[in-house]
């Protein structure tokens, strides 16, 4: 139900910008054009976790987007989930330009654990995913969701949590759900997707627990809306690895 009226009185009442406070609009131009994808690159946390695939940002998590990605997430802004869908289409396109034209698209969503979906009254990455994976069939590419992912242990908050510790804390927490890997077939793309990336462990874990499930579909990349200034490869000295993994 909260979900319901959240989504209800974001229609039809009055907001101010979620990024300035700029009256009776939900996104101003400005801070719309940080959402746009003009930003785009890959990203690569430091140090990075085993097993992360390479992985694209749509924007810099910061002042406007970081306000959105929080205010569609924890405030249930849910109209924002547009915006947010259009920019993670950008950073999944980044992820797959390399090839594989005409086959179909699996963004698979790093899942919330269910505590946090009955406290937020919904589930933000899917219902970004979602957002964008109709953005992506408009534009002529097949794409689709599969929730094929769960938590199968309880994990702690990772607020405040450094790398390794966030690292221990989500080892083996992540599973296929029972018949999803039915939804995964051979020869599709599958490209995790999620809000933000700060260490890289969630995705990591992620795609190991794809690859435990199934080797016959491949995970091709991930794709965030927004990564810290700092994680942008293109922003700092790279080494050969990183530069041959983005390229």
């Amino acid at each position: 139900m909260r979900g319901w009226w959240q989504e209800l009185a974001g229609l039809v009442l009055p907001v101010d910008c979620t990024g300035c406070g700029a009256a009776r609009v939900l996104l101003c131009a400005g801070c719309a054009q940080a959402l746009s994808g003009a930003a785009a690159g890959c990203v690569r946390p430091s140090p990075g976790p085993a097993g992360l695939p390479v992985v694209y940002a749509a924007a810099v998590y910061e002042e406007a987007v970081r306000e959105a990605v929080l205010a569609h997430k924890e405030r249930g802004v849910l109209p924002l989930a547009g915006p947010l869908g259009a920019a993670l289409a950008v950073a999944v396109r980044a992820a797959v330009r390399a090839g594989g034209a005409g086959q179909e698209l699996v963004l698979v969503p790093v899942p919330s654990a269910r505590r946090q979906v009955r406290a937020r009254g919904h589930d933000p990455v899917r219902r970004i995913a979602l957002a964008a994976a109709g953005r992506l069939r408009r534009a002529g590419v097949p794409a689709r969701v599969a929730a094929v992912l769960r938590h199968v242990r309880p994990v702690a908050d990772q607020a405040g949590l450094g790398a390794r510790e966030r690292r221990e804390n989500l080892a083996g927490a992540l599973g296929v759900r029972p018949g999803g890997v039915v939804r995964l077939p051979p020869g599709a793309r599958i490209v995790l997707v999620d809000d933000v990336i700060t260490t890289g462990a969630t995705l990591a874990e992620a795609a190991r627990a794809l690859r435990a499930a199934t080797a016959a579909a491949a995970v091709a990349g991930a794709a965030v809306v927004a990564a810290p200034p700092g994680s942008f490869v293109r922003n700092r000295s790279t080494t050969r690895t990183e530069q041959r993994s983005c390229e």
